[in-house]
């Protein structure tokens, strides 16, 4: 019995030390997804390739690059550009990069499908937009606006085992930048498969830092490696 006692003692303990980790993650990552596995989820959509309405999961991006971008609202003025923005570079993220795009606003399928069949810079577009008029999605991704109930504009980019490796989070006022996602989604790819890291501003073709092979030679000395100048060259 007195063993049996230690054994289910010494459990509690490590069970209480793990959940206190947990929580102290959580505590200091509130209201921060990166390094986290995407949230699961369900949403009705519209497919404006196709012209239907279908379904979207969290299970579709299982074992892909993928980005899920959320906007304030259909019918509004900064939201359409960033969505045209978006499909005008789909031939580089989802052909050349094979990254999925999901976009996300609180409106219903029935707003998305008007918004784009009379939105002018919508024309052409390709990409399907998850509806979330219960605020579901936007608040396990931490970009819903209680209030108001619509989202901030939030960006985030999943590796292929579900990690969310990159977040973007911005007030409503202002738009996002498609050229500077597109850049980090290379750098992204290019260390999750080279196991390099990428510094600021990094473009294929500019030095990384190889500290999967030279850690020691280069921790403390990285200005022996690379210079500001390689760093902010064009």
């Amino acid at each position: 019995m007195a063993c049996e006692r230690e054994v289910k003692a010494t459990e509690e303990v490590v069970e209480n030390k793990t959940e206190t980790k947990e929580n102290k993650m959580e505590a200091t990552q509130a209201g921060v997804l990166v390094l986290k596995n995407i949230p699961e989820f369900k949403a009705e959509a519209y497919n404006a390739e196709t012209g239907h309405y279908t379904e979207v999961s969290s299970e579709d991006f299982k074992g892909k690059w993928s980005v899920i971008c959320f906007y304030p609202a259909d019918f509004t003025f900064v939201c359409p550009t960033e969505i045209a923005a978006m499909n005008a570079s789909l031939d580089v993220i989802k052909g050349e990069l094979g990254c999925e795009v999901l976009a996300v606003s609180t409106d219903t399928k029935f707003s998305h499908k008007r918004f784009a069949e009379t939105e002018p810079l919508l024309k052409d577009l390709k990409l399907t937009i998850a509806a979330d008029p219960t605020t579901e999605l936007s608040r396990k991704f931490g970009v819903l606006i209680e209030d108001a109930g619509i989202a901030l504009r939030g960006r985030f980019l999943i590796n292929p085992d579900g990690v969310i490796v990159a977040q973007e989070v911005q007030a409503p006022p202002v738009g996002r930048s498609v050229k500077e996602f597109v850049r980090q989604i290379k750098a992204h790819q290019h260390a999750y498969k080279t196991g390099e890291v990428c510094p600021a501003g990094w473009r294929p073709g500019k030095k990384t830092l190889p500290v999967n092979t030279d850690v020691e030679q280069m921790t403390g000395r990285v200005g022996d490696y690379i210079t500001i100048e390689e760093i902010m060259a064009d």
